[in-house]
């Protein structure tokens, strides 16, 4: 397979090789490396989160790697807006782009795409969560399913934050969050992606990552 015209995706645990990995084959195939692990974006999670070396850096160029305060709010359609413009970047320098991370949101937002909600006020979003505790979890799902339909599908009564959640996007948009889901498209067709799982025995991994913790 020409892993070349793809956008490749390496994920697994933390300290299971994956840097390593995407360094060797990133030489090989001319890459460039893309962090995708939520932890890894923020400047101060440089050991918890077992970063790449600086030395590595060097040898192949790493893109958003610890450039994020911890005191700022940084989400998944932030991370999203950016890993697409360095994919783009990286291509027109016919380079291939390779995505290292153990966030599985992250992979699934670049895969399947983002739900694009409004945002949701505050104080709206108290007054349902107030709602709740008034009536209580099966007066406020019977109320959510008579205003949503949809909903009666894909929640279950006791997964109470969805339930509270699909209520208030209904509310505030006047649309089903099935529907915004049903919306949602990905930049990218299925077979752009080239898919590699880093497996690591239990026992092993936990030694790495002691060792990781205690340099």
């Amino acid at each position: 397979m020409d892993l070349k015209s793809k956008i490749v995706l390496i994920y697994g645990p933390t300290a299971s090789g994956k840097s390593n990995f995407a360094i060797k084959l990133a030489k090989k195939i001319n890459g460039e490396i893309i962090n995708a692990d939520s932890m890894q974006v923020y400047k101060e999670l440089k050991v918890l989160s077992a970063r790449p070396f600086k030395k590595n850096f060097q040898k192949i160029k790493h893109h958003l790697y610890g450039f994020q305060s911890v005191k700022k709010n940084f989400s998944t359609g932030d991370w999203l807006k950016l890993v697409n413009q360095k994919i783009l970047e990286i291509k027109k320098r016919k380079k291939v782009p390779i995505l290292v991370g153990g966030t599985g949101l992250y992979f699934k937002s670049l895969i399947e795409g983002l739900v694009n909600i409004p945002n949701i006020p505050i104080k709206f979003r108290e007054k349902i969560r107030s709602l709740h505790k008034k009536i209580g979890s099966k007066n406020f799902f019977l109320k959510l399913v008579k205003i949503d339909p949809l909903a009666k599908k894909h929640i279950n009564l006791s997964d109470t934050q969805r339930v509270i959640r699909a209520y208030e996007v209904k509310k505030f948009t006047k649309k089903s969050l099935y529907d915004w889901f049903q919306n949602t498209k990905s930049n990218y067709e299925q077979k752009d992606f080239y898919k590699i799982y880093i497996d690591f025995p239990r026992d092993e991994l936990i030694k790495k990552l002691l060792v990781e913790l205690l340099k």
